[in-house]
């Protein structure tokens, strides 16, 4: 049921039901279509590491997106504080072959934001804490109140003003590790 509909079925019309949808909407808030369809490019293989970097603003610390993409073989077992391991090769991570897809798994939603590049973020929104969050062609985007995120975490309308968690990314092409 939409917001419109609701509202309708509550009795307001004309003028009131008008005034009730405009009244909490800013022109940042406005909800993009969850539902699109990834892009259909593959990733090729690529060798790039990017080092975070932490900016603050009013008291929040946001990351940059961390991605190793290690090549030919590098053990990836030296990696501490695991929180996912994923099997590229498996059907279950089917989804991050394509640039734009996204999987969730264990709380933590994983994207292919690129060609090689994979960005991980918590699932729990930070507007409500609701398990909610997908990967959305450029950006995060909880499902609830659409509350947005950019690919670093930091809030891109008032719902996900707080931002969110980014993990960091490290993969030998056949796995994927996500880790704090």
């Amino acid at each position: 049921m939409t917001r419109y509909d609701f509202l309708k079925s509550m009795g307001f019309t004309g003028a009131a039901l008008m005034a009730a949808l405009t009244a909490c909407v800013r022109p940042e808030d406005t909800v993009v279509n969850a539902l699109t369809l990834p892009g259909t490019s593959t990733p090729t293989a690529s060798t790039t590491t990017t080092t975070p970097i932490s900016s603050t603003a009013t008291s929040a610390t946001t990351t940059t997106p961390t991605t190793t993409t290690v090549a030919n073989g590098t053990d990836l077992s030296t990696i501490t504080n695991r929180l996912l391991t994923i099997d590229l090769a498996s059907s279950a991570a089917s989804s991050l072959k394509t640039v734009g897809g996204y999987i969730t798994q264990s709380g933590i939603v994983v994207a292919l934001t690129s060609a090689g590049t994979y960005v991980a973020v918590t699932q729990t929104c930070s507007h409500e804490p609701k398990k909610a969050v997908i990967f959305n062609v450029t950006e995060f985007y909880c499902t609830v109140h659409g509350a947005r995120f950019d690919l670093a975490g930091r809030g891109k309308n008032s719902f996900g003003s707080r931002g969110i968690s980014v993990y960091k990314v490290a993969t030998d092409g056949k796995t994927l590790v996500v880790y704090n």
